[in-house]
């Protein structure tokens, strides 16, 4: 991928999209529908809440889409606090790429806790549907691109939760529905009710990478066989798979921070795999994020990858795997000698449901 200037960046000025956005990036498409999203998609599940500067948030933004990110990622509960990242996104939107409404992938969910009471999270009609109506409130918009349940429910009957994104694509609310961490056996299931409403699922996005391979191989064979596509989330395990741990746990990291990344999980054998990781990516001319979402891109059922960013040049550190997708035989055998499951699937309660 060749360098480019960097621009748009000056957030005071009127954004105008890179017009050579489209050169660099591959798209593939979701399963057997018509959509395409590119191979690595935007995901504002950290970094986009009030916590955050917005200038910050802007220029990782504009950066993205002009390097053909189309796909932007969001939930209901993204922030800090929940809703927050909606609402940034929002005004970003209405500022810098409500032009570009048409190029772009929205995506947005609801499945966990968002507001008191007994229909604030899960999966029932109700919660669903009002999730989603306030969802595109926050954002400002007619519709999003996917929406997803963002958990299985154990308690609410699965035609029901099917039947409300049924409603929401029929209603005009949303193109395409998705499901998030459906276990193989959920994931049928959820698949033939959508397909008797007549409204196919066209995605699954569990987490997945190379300390989380749960999915391995049930899941990845279901949806190829279903034709579902997949985006992987947290592809780089919460930013473990980068070279900020290869001597430990920084004071300035997220596993430092606490919340959903520990950091009890950076276990003496887990920092020598990744230096052993990092060794080969550096083989690779890769940096150890590059090889990681390399890595999770090598099957083809697999449609995207979700980053994350805290900086821009975090984002186009990890726009950068994009140059080198091939693996021979060699790289693959000797990565799974150190590409091992870890236990890190923190979602595992709805995946194991």
């Amino acid at each position: 991928m060749a360098d480019r200037p960097q621009k748009n960046l000056h957030v005071g000025a009127p954004y105008r999209a890179d017009e050579a956005r489209y050169l660099d990036t591959p798209y593939r498409r979701s399963g057997r529908t018509g959509l395409k999203l590119p191979a690595v998609s935007l995901g504002l599940w950290q970094n986009f809440g009030d916590e955050s500067p917005l200038a910050t948030q802007r220029a990782i933004l504009r950066t993205a889409f002009d390097r053909g990110v189309t796909h932007f990622d969001l939930a209901n509960n993204y922030g800090p606090p929940p809703g927050s990242a909606e609402k940034n996104f929002g005004r970003i939107f209405a500022e810098d790429f409500r032009p570009y409404r048409d190029e772009l992938i929205i995506s947005t969910k609801a499945g966990y806790d968002m507001w008191p009471g007994p229909y604030g999270e899960w999966g029932s009609r109700k919660y669903l549907l009002a999730s989603l109506d306030a969802s595109l409130d926050r954002m400002g918009l007619d519709y999003v691109d996917i929406f997803y349940s963002h958990r299985f429910d154990p308690d609410t009957p699965l035609e029901e939760t099917m039947g409300a994104l049924d409603t929401a694509v029929r209603s005009g609310r949303a193109q395409y529905a998705g499901i998030s961490s459906y276990s193989p056996e959920r994931t049928r299931d959820a698949v033939a009710i959508m397909r008797e409403l007549g409204t196919p699922l066209a995605i699954h996005q569990p987490s997945y990478s190379m300390f989380n391979r749960w999915i391995e191989p049930d899941l990845v064979d279901a949806c190829g066989e279903l034709g579902l596509g997949i985006i992987a989330f947290s592809p780089l395990a919460q930013g473990l798979l980068t070279n900020k741990y290869l001597g430990g746990v920084p004071d300035d990291s997220r596993a430092a921070r606490g919340g959903s990344f520990s950091s009890s999980l950076v276990t003496d054998d887990v920092v020598t795999r990744l230096n052993a990781l990092a060794g080969i990516a550096d083989s690779r001319d890769q940096t150890l994020a590059q090889l990681a979402l390399s890595w999770a891109l090598r099957d083809e059922r697999v449609t995207s990858v979700l980053i994350g960013a805290r900086t821009v040049a975090q984002l186009e550190d990890s726009l950068g795997a994009l140059d080198r997708l091939d693996f021979t035989a060699e790289e693959l055998a000797e990565i799974d000698k150190y590409a091992v499951e870890m236990g890190l699937n923190i979602w595992s309660r709805s995946s194991d449901a």
